[in-house]
């Protein structure tokens, strides 16, 4: 063997180490750092898991956990192994506890979760039935200073697109003493307040009856096969099973929107009085639609027709604002005089 063929040689070992072993860039520190990534992923769902059924006063043992995750025996006690190690956890023969420091990181990923919803519904535009498979993935990825500016730039929302409260910044959240639709009585008007998106089946059911955060609903027939309700103008049959995932909070009359409509179906200078605001606009476009007059008894009509049909100009108080399509479909209206148009105003300024 000469020698220029060892220079080779020894250049493609130096190579080979340089990859395999170089601090933080090499193949062996990024391995290490996937598996670090991936262990502290599970960690942080197994606290979500034990926080969520701390809230909803369930039990939480390994067979939960196990369920949950999707876990075998063995990864299921090497999980239990590391939290109990790491001073998160405590377990009581199969039962499991947060420990206050596990509570604090299980709230703490919630409220990233939450927050990361409502900002892939309403910023992102994301469709409600992905938006918690992503908000999983980027969960753990925040620290508590991102998950501060995330809440900020939102402008602090207080429930998740589901219609959940979102923990403040010292992990304080407020009870909620909502009711599962299952429990609806006759003599009793419902409000939507919350919808669980898992499992993702019955969401499917539930957003394909049309049922959404914010809807009064009274009960029009209960059997042990189906729930059927009403809001006044249409009828929603649901399995029980499914029902058992929509929440109320009673209230004292039905809020009928039989009459009203989404303010991007007006017509082109259509006068309409605002009725109210969607449950689900909330955070910063909720607060930006009240600093722009958008309230209850305010007269609104379209005024400038866009050729390309979005974003629409809409008069109010006297000034014109834009509006996409999605913003005006949680604006609900009532036509002042059906087809009536507004009186030209040629010296209209948009702002």
């Amino acid at each position: 063997m000469d020698f220029s063929t060892l220079i080779w040689i020894a250049v493609i070992l130096t190579a080979t180490l340089i990859i395999l072993f170089l601090p933080r860039y090499g193949l062996l520190a990024v391995f290490r750092s996937a598996k670090s990534a991936r262990e502290r992923e599970r960690i942080e769902d197994a606290l979500k898991h034990l926080l969520d059924q701390s809230w909803e006063n369930h039990p939480a043992s390994t067979s939960t956990l196990k369920s949950s995750l999707g876990l075998s025996d063995r990864e299921v006690l090497q999980l239990v192994n590391r939290m109990v190690g790491q001073g998160l956890a405590r377990s009581e023969g199969t039962d499991l506890f947060l420990t206050p420091e596990g509570e604090r990181l299980a709230i703490q990923v919630t409220r990233a979760h939450r927050l990361l919803e409502r900002y892939l519904a309403d910023e992102a535009r994301m469709p409600l039935e992905q938006i918690h498979e992503e908000a999983h993935h980027r969960e753990h990825l925040l620290s508590i200073q991102q998950v501060d500016e995330l809440e900020a730039a939102l402008g602090h929302p207080a429930i998740d697109p589901h219609g959940d409260p979102i923990p403040d910044h010292s992990g304080k959240i407020k009870p909620s003493d909502a009711k599962p639709l299952t429990s609806l009585a006759a003599e009793v008007i419902g409000r939507i307040v919350h919808i669980e998106d898992e499992p993702a089946i019955a969401y499917a059911q539930i957003q394909a009856e049309g049922i959404h955060l914010g809807q009064t609903l009274r009960l029009v027939e209960s059997a042990p096969d189906r729930l059927v309700v009403t809001d006044g103008s249409s009828e929603y049959r649901l399995a029980p099973i499914v029902a058992a995932n929509v929440h109320f909070k009673p209230v004292e009359r039905l809020l009928q929107r039989k009459g009203l409509l989404p303010l991007h179906r007006l017509a082109p200078r259509q006068k309409a009085e605002i009725v109210d605001l969607d449950q689900a606009c909330q955070g910063f476009t909720r607060r930006r639609f009240l600093d722009l007059g958008l309230t209850p008894g305010t007269i609104i009509f379209p005024e400038l027709p866009n050729p390309f049909g979005d974003p629409r100009a809409y008069r109010v108080r006297g000034t014109l604002i834009a509006l996409r399509k999605d913003q005006a479909d949680q604006i609900w209206v009532q036509p002042v005089v059906p087809n009536q148009p507004a009186e030209p105003n040629p010296q209209a300024q948009v702002t």
